[in-house]
């Protein structure tokens, strides 16, 4: 979101509406995770604005007088970017800056949860592969947002093999569309290439027992990955800490398998990211198994199993078999219930024994409670995985002994 090596602090506000679909508690916690996001961009500020209305408003997302209020701040306060949580429109977007930077010395920036989260990703990308991705994913996001813009796009072209010049009479705005086009065409054709090598890559690995790690972001995957494969992937504290998926072979005892990490999932994640990242997940939808890691010290972690079972259900993934692995059960903090108290019961009022004896009891879902910090748990991890694959590969290979 800003040059690293600028030494200008850039701050935030924040924008969610309370609808019918959202209450004033979801909305706080969507509004800690945009925060938490824009952390992750090297952008820092804790002012949140929150509306209720039935729906966005068409033209300015909210209303006349919450706008005039968060015009008054982002003026006074000289505040860098204003971030929605929701995906605006191009209009919505144009009407907004339109509004916020009339007759204003301070440029103030628009930016959408969708805007935000491919900025992340563009910064977290490392291989070609991944930033080629990322850059698609852009491109299309960009498209419908072209009006009114004056995007220059035109000092990327000229060169051998650049595009070609502007014809005579061509507006900017056509020149631009046509620059895009052109563009998101050329990374289609790359990450085409890329794609049949990956599958090539995957048919190569013969018929091995895969299990893939998938969550939503941050609850963990490349901090089990380690352990379980003493591999050295990068883990951080950070939201899509990982984007490449890396994939390692495994031996529990005498059983080997492949273990793979791919991007976390998140809520409304950008249907152009999930596009581009289709192939990326070819590893969930061919894995054997798949390793549901969750949070369990986050208070909405059920929310976050959610959407995990729905981008798992999106990409083709949902019927699967599904292992669940409750992660950070260092972390997670016990409130006992006041009964007499005004407030509805958490899921923090449940003591961790509690939240086993029923998730455990669920239909058919074969859970274990760890903590990958502290190693609480690790050897049953590896042990349940060990009985998972071993099954399958006696089913695989009939005929190979290995287990007697």
């Amino acid at each position: 979101m800003y040059d690293t090596v600028d030494t200008h602090i850039y701050t935030a506000a924040f924008v969610a509406l309370i609808t019918r679909e959202q209450d004033e508690n979801q909305v706080a916690e969507y509004l800690d995770e945009l925060q938490f996001l824009a952390t992750t961009a090297g952008v820092t500020g804790d002012k949140k604005f929150t509306q209720r209305l039935d729906h966005p408003n068409s033209h300015t997302y909210i209303g006349s007088g919450k706008l005039e209020e968060i015009n008054a701040y982002v003026r006074a306060n000289e505040t860098d970017y204003l971030i929605f949580d929701d995906e605006l429109t191009p209009s919505q977007m144009r009407n907004i800056e339109k509004e916020i930077n009339w007759n204003s010395d301070h440029k103030c920036s628009v930016v959408d949860r969708t805007g935000l989260i491919l900025d992340i990703f563009a910064d977290r990308a490392q291989t070609a592969y991944a930033k080629t991705q990322v850059e698609l994913a852009q491109y299309q996001y960009l498209y419908p947002r072209l009006t009114g813009m004056w995007t220059h796009l035109e000092r990327q072209r000229g060169g051998k093999g650049g595009l070609n010049m502007r014809g005579p009479g061509e507006s900017q705005l056509e020149t631009d569309r046509r620059i895009v086009l052109e563009k998101i065409s050329r990374l289609k054709e790359q990450l085409h290439k890329i794609d049949r090598q990956m599958a090539s890559q995957r048919s190569n690995r013969g018929q091995m027992v895969r299990i893939s790690l998938v969550g939503y972001t941050n609850v963990g995957k490349s901090t089990i990955m380690n352990l379980l494969a003493k591999s050295d992937v990068f883990a951080e504290n950070k939201l899509f800490a990982t984007l490449d998926t890396t994939v390692r072979k495994v031996v529990i005892e005498n059983v080997p398998f492949l273990l793979s990490d791919t991007v976390g999932f998140i809520r409304k994640l950008p249907t152009q990211l999930v596009e581009s990242f289709k192939s990326t997940l070819d590893e969930v939808r061919e894995a054997d198994i798949l390793m549901h890691v969750v949070d369990i010290s986050h208070p909405n972690f059920e929310d976050q199993i959610k959407v995990v079972n729905k981008t798992l259900s999106d990409i083709g993934a949902k019927d699967k078999p599904v292992y669940v692995v409750f992660n950070k059960t260092d972390e997670y903090r016990y409130e006992p219930f006041d009964e007499f108290s005004m407030k509805e019961k958490t899921i923090n009022n449940y003591s961790l024994e509690e939240l086993k004896s029923s998730w455990m009891s669920k239909e058919n879902t074969p859970c274990i409670f760890i903590s990958a910090k502290n190693r609480t748990g690790i050897d049953k991890l590896r042990n349940d995985l060990y009985k998972m694959v071993a099954e399958i590969h006696a089913g695989r290979y009939p005929f190979n002994n290995f287990l007697w």
